[in-house]
């Protein structure tokens, strides 16, 4: 059974638990791996944001730095040239909340003061301390991922001796070290980062375990969305990889997504919100039963 949380902040509220809650993905980008470039343009993005909250996403998540495996940083000011006319665009008090996906403090402010009002940090704020004064000074919900090393290398032979308990330690130590700096322990959210430093079993074994981070103490994330493991498990042994955008790993995303929701998790990053919405229906029906 999963805990119940309620978030409340500004003038948005979120609750979980009883329904799963969805987050549409806005890849200002010219190369995610999930949607190539896309919605690189600011028209492009804006418009593909309207249709998820039009979908029913829940939550908008807004990222201007591919954070795809051996992917390069791009420069605070590119990020902050993608991300702020998109922001600016579908904020506002009726909208859903806008979450940042960003490592950098400064972009995450910037974000914020144009109407964002979530931070998503990928390192946890590890790579820049920083961040957790800017959560702190807001005093907005902020989403903590696991993620072993950076993008650039986190592929790179990933290894542990057991993944679920060495990410909740992680977490342990993230949460205490948020706090720490002024963060309330309500407005976080964990991330166990689906496919950010973990091999294909490694993934299979947190989604098949996730309940275990409850003992955390706060609302979990998850993100399969397209990702590696999903099109390896999917692929024919002849092709190296298969294109994200496929129906057909659209089919295994939204399998993840009602194991994963199964086994605890309440808010679902995706790409594509309308499909999940069906799914979640069912899931969140039979888990209410």
């Amino acid at each position: 059974m999963r805990k119940k949380y309620e978030l409340k902040w500004d003038f948005h509220k979120l609750e979980f638990g009883d329904r799963t809650c969805i987050m549409g993905v806005v890849n200002v980008t010219p190369d995610s791996f999930s949607d190539g470039g896309n919605f690189f343009s600011p028209d492009a993005a804006i418009a593909h944001g309207e249709k998820l909250i039009e979908d029913g996403a829940d939550i908008i998540d807004i990222g201007g730095e591919s954070t795809r495996p051996f992917s390069e940083d791009v420069p605070a000011e590119e990020e902050l040239r993608r991300v702020i006319p998109v922001i600016e665009a579908l904020a506002g008090d009726t909208a859903p909340p806008i979450s940042i996906d960003t490592t950098k403090a400064v972009v995450a402010r910037r974000a914020l003061e144009a109407g964002a009002s979530i931070i998503n940090d990928i390192s946890a704020m590890r790579l820049e301390p920083q961040m957790a004064q800017v959560a702190a000074e807001s005093g907005v919900p902020v989403i903590l991922m696991h993620m072993l090393g950076i993008p650039k290398t986190m592929q790179v032979s990933p290894v542990y001796a057991d993944v679920v308990a060495e990410i909740k330690t992680f977490f342990v130590q993230a949460l205490r070290q948020a706090t720490d700096a002024g963060i309330a322990a309500d407005r976080i959210i964990i991330d166990p980062g689906i496919g950010f430093g973990k091999t294909l079993e490694h993934n299979l074994i947190l989604i098949q375990n996730l309940s275990e981070f409850q003992t955390i103490n706060a609302p979990i994330l998850i993100g399969p969305s397209r990702k590696a493991f999903i099109r390896n498990l999917l692929k024919d042994e002849s092709v190296k990889d298969i294109r994200p955008d496929l129906p057909i790993v659209e089919t295994g995303t939204q399998a993840a997504i009602a194991v994963a929701v199964s086994n605890g998790a309440h808010i679902v990053r995706v790409h594509d919100v309308a499909n999940t919405l069906s799914t979640l229906k069912i899931v969140d029906a039979v888990l209410q039963a």
